[in-house]
């Protein structure tokens, strides 16, 4: 990433610490960087510094500062930020699409690479969910907050690159769903019952139900408010995977 502040040898280092804590993981996305004093002590420098390379990583997408909370961490790398605006000169239904077979290949690689941290992030997130009221769960809007469940599924792919694109792809789809174009087209019911369904997948390291449970969730979980699609318990793809000798009903967390 070419620096984008111009200034002295102490600002390019001061940026290149925040963006190197970022890219690490040490600073996770969704979580808050330390405040502003603790920056200037921490590596330091003045509070003019610090602030411009704030406003830098932000520009990129790479952080958000929301005033009286502090800074948020939204992006690992610029790479979902330029993903975002490139998605966005593409229709809803293509991308869509795209995040399902994002969803779908992170689910099959979490079967293989998940850890027991990532399945008890997994559980305690399922149960979240069973115990929120209703206008509580966690909707598209939320679905990149630490502790939502699908963020979770593409962590446990152990892919910084799934987790790249999902994080592009979903920016576009909460900012649709902001302005009502895409919906929740499945009952709390399903959703609960389709996420029992991949973390029993993940847990038994299914690779092949991972990516069947996943897929006839996504089939059913957003769509856009201007279709005609019948988001009922089946949509084609799912009839298709049921008909094909997938049993959901088998994997259904008690």
């Amino acid at each position: 990433m070419t620096s984008p502040i111009r200034g002295s040898q102490k600002a390019r280092d001061t940026l290149e610490f925040l963006r190197t804590k970022i890219a690490s993981d040490e600073w996770p996305v969704g979580e808050l960087i330390p405040k502003e004093p603790e920056l200037m002590e921490l590596i330091g420098v003045g509070k003019s510094t610090v602030r411009e390379a704030v406003r830098s990583l932000a520009a990129f997408g790479m952080l958000e500062t929301v005033p009286g909370v502090g800074t948020f961490v939204r992006s690992r790398t610029p790479i979902s930020t330029i993903l975002t605006e490139f998605l966005s000169d593409h229709s809803l239904e293509e991308v869509l699409v795209y995040r399902r077979s994002l969803e779908i290949e992170a689910a099959q690689h979490a079967a293989v690479n998940r850890s027991d941290e990532h399945l008890e992030r997994l559980r305690a997130a399922h149960r979240r969910a069973l115990e929120a009221e209703p206008d509580r769960v966690v909707s598209c809007e939320q679905s990149t907050n630490p502790e939502s469940f699908h963020l979770i599924v593409v962590e446990a792919s152990g892919s910084k690159l799934l987790l790249d694109l999902y994080l592009g792809v979903m920016s576009v789809l909460q900012r649709a769903s902001v302005s009502g174009r895409v919906i929740l087209g499945a009952s709390l019911e399903t959703m609960h019952l389709d996420h029992g369904a991949v973390i029993d997948a993940i847990e038994a390291r299914d690779v092949r139900s991972a990516a069947h449970s996943m897929a006839l969730h996504v089939d059913r979980d957003l769509g856009l408010r201007t279709d005609m699609l019948d988001f009922g318990s089946q949509t084609e793809r799912a009839t298709s995977l049921i008909d094909a000798g997938y049993d959901p009903g088998a994997m259904i967390v008690d």
